[in-house]
Order: C-alpha cells, then sequence, then structure tokens
C-alpha cells in the first residue's frame, strides 16, 4: 500500500492535480489561505493514472468490504470514479446529488438502492469531510447500510478525523497530504523546508501562522 502511496502521489503531481504554491497561497471559497491546490477530475483525462487510480479503489474494495453490493459516488467528483470502479469490479453505482431535484422524480439518489443494501460511498478528496458524511447520512436515511469511504486523496485534517469517527464510518484514501507533501519535496516541485510549512496548515488550516513558519 505504502509503495501505491507514493506511486499515486507522483501521478498527482506529475499532472498538476495537486499543486503547491506556498509563497503565493490559493483562497478557497471559506477564505481560507491555502499552500495547495487539488483538482483530481484532472484524473480522468490522463489515462494511465486513472486507470493506476481506479484500481487502486478497486482492490481496497476487494479487500476491505468484499460485501460490497452498490458503489455510490458523490457528486458531482465521485461520480466518474465510481462508475469506473463499478465497471471493475462488476458493481452498480449510483451518485448522491448535493440537493434533491426540484422538478421530475425529485431524487436526491440517482441509481437503484434497495432498502438493507451495503454500499461504499467513492469520493475524490476528502478535506474537513463535511461534503462527504452529507453523502454518508442520504444513504443511511434512505435504509442502506454504508460499509465506509474511498477516495483518492486525504488532507488527514484534524477536523475531518474528528467527524468521520463521531460519524462511526471510516475512509480509506489512495494517498494523503502527507505522501505528497515529502514526494513534492523529493522531486523538487517545493523546497525541502516548505515542508514543516504545510503541516502546519494541514495541522490548522484556519491559522495562517503557517505562512511565516521557519524550517
Amino acid at each position: 500500500m505504502e509503495a501505491l502511496k507514493q506511486a499515486i502521489a507522483r501521478d498527482l503531481l506529475r499532472i498538476g492535480a495537486v499543486f503547491f504554491r506556498p509563497d503565493e497561497p490559493f483562497t478557497w471559497a471559506s477564505g481560507i489561505k491555502s499552500p495547495v491546490y487539488c483538482d483530481n477530475r484532472l484524473t480522468l483525462t490522463a489515462p494511465q493514472v486513472r486507470t493506476r487510480v481506479e484500481e487502486g479503489l478497486a482492490s481496497i474494495i476487494r479487500e476491505k468490504y468484499p460485501q460490497a453490493e452498490v458503489l455510490m459516488g458523490t457528486s458531482t467528483a465521485g461520480i466518474a470514479h465510481a462508475a469506473i470502479t463499478g465497471h471493475l469490479l462488476g458493481l452498480p453505482m449510483g451518485y448522491v446529488r448535493s440537493g434533491a431535484k426540484d422538478h421530475g422524480r425529485k431524487n436526491q439518489i440517482e441509481g437503484k438502492l434497495l432498502p438493507g443494501q451495503k454500499v461504499v460511498v467513492v469520493e475524490d478528496l476528502i478535506s474537513t469531510g463535511g461534503s462527504v458524511l452529507e453523502v454518508v447520512q442520504v444513504l443511511r436515511e434512505a435504509g442502506a447500510e454504508v460499509l465506509g469511504i474511498v477516495s483518492i486523496f486525504t488532507y488527514g485534517m484534524a477536523k475531518g478525523l474528528t467527524r468521520l469517527r463521531e460519524a462511526q464510518i471510516e475512509n480509506t484514501s489512495l494517498t494523503d497530504f502527507d505522501c505528497i507533501a515529502q514526494v513534492a519535496a523529493q522531486e523538487g516541485y517545493i523546497a525541502p523546508q516548505d515542508v514543516r510549512r504545510l503541516l502546519a496548515f494541514r495541522d490548522d488550516p484556519a491559522d495562517e501562522s503557517w505562512m511565516e513558519v521557519q524550517a
């Protein structure tokens, strides 16, 4: 798993899906200054990376959740990954909207889901965990047994870890922020001394003092 974690980290860095800019931080919608920008949708347009990602997700599900009956993607970034991984596993898939439609059948869950079915949620990345846990809650309210979450990347932020623990749900990611930061330093995407700053951001994104952290 460690070798795969590093391979996925290298892939994401190479295609620009995870881009570090500690000296010129990005601004999140929440207003938080971030040294990293993530766009795992780019894996879909890089066939070799996409294959490694989907096979990796499928491998996790085979190992941890062999009893899975349905995959459910998060809207919108997890939909394609749930579909491709579901194809590899021969499992049905669907997805959960951020809110119910206001027309037609007014579905929030798209695809066939029966009460009691065992579900694995497929997500692209997890930061504070809010959006993926909303999906878990919707599925539980529909009567599904949510076995766990699989994702491409997690920040490993304390807030997200706490939320997952309180919701009694486990996430397994192909790679994580710590691994990507280390690989980025090893391969020259960032200076080695920036790793400490990045991990300080990970520990508390709302505390902008990471910008002044020295090696």
